[in-house]
């Protein structure tokens, strides 16, 4: 009996492939989130620091005000990280979805493939059962036929 193949297998290489591009980019795009919101949490680390020393007793008026200016900078930074954060976020959510759908379309695949090679076993174990069977009626028949 021939080995077993199965016919969609460059089908399933594809979609394994696929599979592997959009989990990929899926990362690509975690990472890309990860990073804004690394920069959130600095640009709001350096503002708690900036606004403890705009009032040391040793600035002048001058300074205060360059920090106020400074404490205002970061602040409008912070809003467009965090609108950059939520766009990041849909992409992350758009991406998940697409990487989801290529896990499933390759899921099908194998399942049909398990299905086919369990389907080729039975059928293989059938036929070497059937000449077994058919070896060992052979060899009674002789037997008898030569007693």
């Amino acid at each position: 009996m021939k080995k077993f193949s199965f016919n969609l297998e460059k089908v399933l290489r594809l979609r394994e492939y696929n599979e592997q591009e959009t989990r990929l980019e899926l990362g690509r795009a975690v990472s890309a989130l990860s990073e804004i919101e690394n920069n959130i949490t600095l640009v709001a680390a350096e503002r708690f620091r900036s606004a403890a020393l705009q009032f040391e007793s040793t600035n002048t008026a001058k300074e205060i005000y360059q920090y106020s200016l400074y404490l205002s900078r970061l602040d409008s930074m912070k809003e467009k990280l965090i609108k950059e954060a939520a766009a990041a976020e849909l992409k992350v959510e758009e991406a998940r979805s697409i990487y989801i759908e290529a896990s499933r379309e390759r899921k099908v695949l194998d399942k049909l493939k398990e299905k086919k090679e369990a389907e080729y076993k039975r059928n293989f174990y059938k036929e070497e059962t059937k000449t077994l069977d058919d070896v060992a009626s052979g060899a009674l028949a002789r037997r008898a036929a030569v007693q």
